[in-house]
């Protein structure tokens, strides 16, 4: 979602495209739930956000263990708001973490309070696959729709719309869009997961759709 460059690009740099409302992305490359947390940063969003305002969550890729010594961004592992975990940091130091939900569910929480509206989605599908096509789900995938459910939000299934339209390109060219790695898309890339979360959005029940301009509209491929 966090801009870059054309060569590793987040897809939130063209989500203003197809929106007839102004964007503000807020989202920082290699950030976790928990980190997004403890450095400020969403308190820092909350702060700005107003009544009226949409915000769109969506972590995962960075909130996986990190084995013996943490790393400052994993979470418990669990699919609950209550889950800790003690973890040792490379000081030596013991200290507990919360769960994806707990971070996530805490900032909903407060961006409501300011008669905002929180939107949760899954994370973006990596260039993976089995099968004839892009691989989807993973635990955060289910933890970002436990929360959507639990907080009665929308939820919109980015991982599995992002999967259908890279599958849709063929693995050739689906390739030619993330040329570092299999996590991190190109500007090409970046624009297939833009109109991707675009068709979720329409697909769902949320209020931001009635936002969507007439490029948004014509995104391609379908409802899941």
């Amino acid at each position: 979602m966090a801009k870059y460059s054309d060569t590793q690009q987040g897809w939130g740099v063209f989500f203003g495209n197809y929106l007839n409302i102004p964007v503000v992305n807020l989202a920082v490359g290699g950030t976790s739930s928990r980190s997004y947390t403890e450095s400020g940063r969403f308190d820092s969003l909350i702060s700005q956000v107003k009544a009226g305002d949409f915000v769109v969550i969506e972590f995962g890729h960075n909130d996986v263990s990190a084995g013996a010594v943490d790393n400052g961004k994993q979470s418990a592992v669990g699919d609950g708001y209550d889950i800790t975990a003690t973890v040792t940091t490379s000081d030596g130091r013991q200290i507990l973490i919360h769960s994806f939900a707990y971070y996530i569910e805490n900032a909903i929480t407060a961006i409501a309070a300011k008669g905002a509206t929180p939107i949760i989605s899954s994370y973006t599908c990596t260039n993976d696959w089995a099968n004839g096509k892009v691989g989807t789900g993973g635990r955060f995938v289910d933890y970002a729709k436990s929360i959507g459910t639990r907080k009665n939000i929308v939820y919109v299934d980015h991982n599995a719309y992002g999967a259908q339209a890279f599958t849709k390109l063929g693995q050739a060219t689906t390739s030619t869009m993330f040329p570092n790695d299999h996590l991190h898309t190109n500007s090409a890339g970046a624009k297939v997961q833009a109109e991707a979360f675009v068709r979720g959005l329409l697909c769902g029940s949320s209020a931001l759709k009635s936002k969507v301009n007439s490029a948004g509209q014509s995104v391609p491929n379908g409802c899941l």
